[in-house]
């Protein structure tokens, strides 16, 4: 007789509280673990042998951009791949509710250039039946996914609902437009979100060169959005800071002091984007150190942070060195979209030459093109992507280092490498969090007790970058590949992107293997745990095409009891719900 919904046998427990692995059975009834470790008496209606394998809970990803893609798309790939089972969207202050009819394609736009998501996708994509935030919430609430997806509300859309035309650029809410968006952060939060993020960084901006609404916030619109926050406990504020990918190391300071009073005054927690950038390397570390000083003052200021590094993809298809090389345009409209018919004219020994030796056209608007300035002088932190991804390569494995060992031109070794694997090779170009082509900075920047991990993106920049990847990243380079450097613990890194994730949002049901949580589980063949080189999918509405990055070695995925992922391969189990807040 069965006694238990699903039984997970002789894993490797790896629980999420830092505490040490152990080997255990697990036992699940309607969804909550009720037993973790030891041998389960009765037999499940499901069973699984997790002989050899890891046993982790769900992880729990909370910097997405899945905010229209929940809308039409049950799966969440790339997330779904890389053993997530929780996702957070409403990130970087950029959203799409509240949202009137008539306003939909200017927060469409909004998306589209700063989190490189195709307009056309989105806005073929999405259902569009809500606009309120409460009337998003109860939309979501109607969808099933493969995990479970919990909302914020942006002040992107909040400010362009109450000011119009004048939420764009340095215009100053009026105290009476203050009051209102406080007023719908409030409504938005007794409906269930999680919290409110902004973005005030300049590297935010829409397709037409403007900034994000709410990038010249006053103080007192800030202020007053943070007291209506107040009364709902702990709602996380999270902001990407002016000053994030800025060289001028005082503008983040100054800005982190308005996050740590804010935090203090309102009982708060403040969560902000924090990288390693090339023009102050050690900026991150004075960050982190008034993270944790700030916490003797009351305040909680968490810097969200990076397991990798950021940067852009760089090949056929993404975009390269050469996309305004007169003859590169010239083949690329011969081959007629067909990427082999473009390889092989790419491979002629007299296009090439061509190609070399032409000097750029003048930019035309053509989306990416202007990859194709930093692409031609990035030949020193270019590093081309081999099958099984190596994560912290050196100077000598940079296009600039093969360049020099070969006896070949910069560029001539650019345009061969992105016709490897049939023109389907892609190259890293580590911008942020790659100092001296190292990842020793971002180890600081996880292992410090004031940082949390995120800024996944996931669902974002569906042409430039993959880094959705991120949970499987941890557990390859950082705990099991390594060897420039210390690496995790196991534990750590479970722990990290689990209970740690969760407790940022308030999500005290999931992130640890304990009797009477959520049954979000991951069993993983963590030997044989590897993340697969990025590929270009057509999948996206309206036949936009993204960039993905899956993972082998997750044997199964559970959530809330359910297996959704067998052998890395979707089950069609939807057990995901949207998970509300304090209502």
């Amino acid at each position: 007789m069965t006694t238990h919904d699903l039984v997970i046998r002789n894993g490797t427990i790896v629980d999420g509280t830092g505490r040490a692995r152990f080997v255990g059975d697990l036992a699940v009834t309607n969804g909550v673990l009720t037993q973790v470790g030891g041998t389960v008496v009765g037999d499940g209606a499901e069973e699984i042998v997790a002989t050899g394998l890891l046993v982790t809970p769900g992880f729990v990803d909370i910097h997405t951009h899945f905010d229209g893609q929940i809308t039409w798309d049950e799966i969440l790939e790339p997330s779904v791949s890389h053993g997530v089972t929780t996702i957070v969207a409403g990130n970087c202050g950029v959203g799409f509710a509240p949202v009137a009819p008539e306003r939909r394609e200017q927060l469409v736009h909004l998306m589209e250039g700063v989190e490189d998501i195709p307009g056309v996708a989105l806005t073929e994509g999405m259902s569009w039946d809500w606009v309120t935030y409460p009337d998003y919430l109860d939309a979501l609430d109607k969808r099933q996914w493969s995990m479970d997806v919990a909302t914020q509300i942006t002040h992107g859309a909040l400010r362009v609902w109450v000011m119009g035309d004048r939420a764009v650029g340095d215009h100053t809410a009026t105290p009476e437009e203050a009051a209102q968006m406080a007023s719908l952060v409030t409504e938005a939060l007794e409906a269930g979100a999680l919290g409110f993020s902004s973005s005030r960084t300049y590297a935010h901006q829409a397709p037409d060169g403007s900034y994000v609404p709410g990038t010249h916030a006053s103080t007192d619109e800030l202020w007053a959005i943070a007291e209506a926050m107040h009364a709902f406990g702990q709602p996380v504020f999270e902001v990407s800071p002016l000053g994030v990918v800025s060289s001028d190391p005082e503008m983040l300071v100054k800005e982190f002091d308005w996050m740590r009073r804010m935090s203090a005054e309102f009982s708060i927690p403040v969560l902000m984007i924090l990288n390693q950038i090339p023009s102050n390397i050690g900026l991150y570390r004075e960050i982190l150190d008034l993270a944790l000083d700030a916490r003797s003052e009351g305040a909680l200021v968490i810097p969200q942070v990076s397991a990798k590094s950021q940067g852009l993809l760089i090949g056929l298809t993404s975009s390269h060195a050469f996309i305004r090389r007169p003859t590169f345009r010239k083949v690329r409209e011969e081959s007629n979209g067909d990427l082999d018919a473009l390889v092989a004219l790419l491979r002629d020994s007299a296009v090439k030459a061509a190609i070399l030796s032409e000097d750029d056209l003048p930019p035309c608007g053509e989306l990416y093109e202007g990859i194709s300035i930093f692409a031609q002088n990035g030949a020193s932190i270019i590093f081309p992507m081999s099958e099984l991804i190596d994560q912290e390569p050196g100077n000598e494995e940079s296009i600039a280092g093969l360049a020099a060992a070969a006896g070949m031109s910069e560029m001539e070794m650019m345009y061969d490498r992105m016709l490897d694997r049939d023109g389907r090779a892609l190259m890293m170009a580590g911008i942020n969090n790659y100092a001296n082509a190292g990842l020793d900075g971002v180890y600081d920047m996880i292992t410090h007790p004031a940082s949390v991990l995120g800024v996944s993106d996931a669902g974002a920049h569906c042409n430039l970058l993959v880094d959705a990847c991120m949970p499987t990243m941890v557990l390859t380079h950082w705990v099991r590949d390594r060897t420039r450097g210390p690496r995790l613990s196991l534990e750590s890194a479970v722990r990290m992107q689990t209970l740690e994730t969760a407790t940022v949002y308030g999500l005290c049901d999931r992130g640890s293997l304990e009797v009477g949580k959520r049954a979000d589980i991951n069993v993983i063949d963590f030997e044989n745990l590897h993340l697969l080189h990025p590929e270009l999918v057509h999948d996206l509405p309206a036949g936009g095409h993204r960039l993905i990055q899956r993972a082998t070695g997750y044997r199964f995925t559970v959530v809330a009891g359910v297996v959704t992922r067998k052998d890395d391969h979707d089950t069609g189990a939807r057990p995901g719900r949207l998970v509300r807040g304090m209502r």
